[in-house]
């Protein structure tokens, strides 16, 4: 099982060893590795930080427990964007995320863990590349903190790459180089948080 780095974000790539599978043999029920994610005052505070989301309670203890929490706990937009990473982690730099639909459950606080898994339901393919969706569940010590849904399409290499080439490619960029081939023309689709999964 994978275990997420408190360092670089690119850094857990290499750490996890799972290299994704090429585009061309995406099959549904294929599972995605877990990751696990420790869940840090840090990671919940500078998640809300990040996304803008000042509530007390994401960052407030005192504040939380006068709210009837427990403790401080992590905010949608992080869980969303944890969400994206454990995907375009796996399916590497030419995955663009078209729809992540999830739904919050159990309360990520500080000292548990996360534990995403993902199973392929769905592979569409095309001459442009391979749109899998994925059904994504990210669990904690009180049970299932986030389920959901995410549309992902794996770019088919663009000039023709070598089969090694391809599997170079779908392991990511160096930790701090970019894509080998860029955004996809016109960009990603927006992303959405909520909705039934």
């Amino acid at each position: 099982m994978g275990r997420a780095g408190t360092g670089h974000a690119g850094a857990g790539r290499a750490e996890r060893g799972h290299p994704p599978k090429a585009p061309a043999a995406l099959r549904e029920g294929d599972a995605l590795p877990p990751l696990e994610i420790p869940i840090t005052r840090t990671l919940i505070v500078a998640g809300a930080i990040a996304s803008r989301d000042y509530q007390d309670v994401h960052h407030d203890a005192e504040l939380a427990k006068e709210r009837g929490s427990p403790d401080i706990f992590m905010n949608i937009l992080t869980t969303n964007g944890l969400v994206g990473r454990y995907i375009t982690d796996h399916f590497g730099p030419r995955a663009i995320l078209r729809q992540v639909k999830i739904r919050l459950g159990a309360p990520n606080y500080p000292g548990d863990t996360m534990v995403l898994t993902g199973t392929i339901e769905e592979v569409t393919r095309a001459p442009e590349g391979v749109t899998a969706t994925v059904r994504v569940v990210g669990a904690n010590g009180m049970g299932k903190h986030v389920t959901g849904m995410v549309t992902v399409t794996v770019r088919a290499p663009s000039g023709g790459a070598a089969p090694a080439d391809e599997a170079r490619s779908a392991r990511g960029p160096a930790p701090d180089g970019p894509a080998p081939d860029g955004p996809a023309p016109g960009g990603p689709a927006p992303v959405v948080a909520g909705g039934a999964a």
